[in-house]
């Protein structure tokens, strides 16, 4: 193998696709919760007749658990590098993308569930977990990698850490001793 082209598939495991796989990762836990957790609630092992076990509901419920795991997944691994100083701006913003995330899953199961009329436990899962997650997946990672975790942010860890580096260069003589 080339040099030139390790160096670019080294560029591009470091760049995008290394996001992309540790992100998917992290999804895929949080999909098992998801759909775990909607499944029980509208079998009703929760108990029987009431919000929790609608289909709405149980989608809800199961998917804002599902964001809480997500968050701390991507927050301490996948953006690691990139994660803020101020973690509650940065969850108040992660929390945003995915109630955008949420809302696609809940109206493609609204679509399916109440405007098609197809209500079995699978027609459900296909609509939500299926469709609503793959079109949910792609909007929130667009906007979790250059939003919420963007390497523009002025208190990311990254810039903040750039920012000594350079800090550290301008104080320090050519032979690398400290004024």
């Amino acid at each position: 193998m080339s040099s030139r082209l390790a160096s670019a598939i080294a560029r591009l495991w470091n760049g995008l696709l290394a996001y992309a796989v540790k992100f998917g990762v992290v999804g895929l836990i949080g999909l098992v919760i998801d759909v775990t957790l909607f499944n029980l609630l509208r079998l009703g092992v929760f108990g029987d007749d009431h919000w929790a076990q609608s289909a709405i509901g149980a989608k809800t419920i199961s998917t804002s658990v599902a964001i809480i795991f997500n968050w701390l997944g991507n927050r301490y691994w996948t953006f690691r590098k990139h994660r803020r100083r101020n973690y509650l701006r940065e969850f108040a913003e992660y929390v945003i993308v995915s109630l955008g995330g949420m809302a696609i899953a809940l109206g493609c199961l609204w679509v399916s569930h109440h405007a098609l009329g197809y209500t079995s436990l699978v027609a459900d899962n296909i609509a939500t977990n299926v469709v609503g997650l793959a079109l949910g997946t792609a909007f929130r990672f667009v906007l979790y990698r250059y939003w919420v975790y963007g390497h523009h942010r002025a208190d990311g860890l990254s810039n903040l850490a750039r920012a000594e580096e350079a800090q550290r260069t301008i104080f320090e003589e050519p032979d690398g001793s400290a004024n």
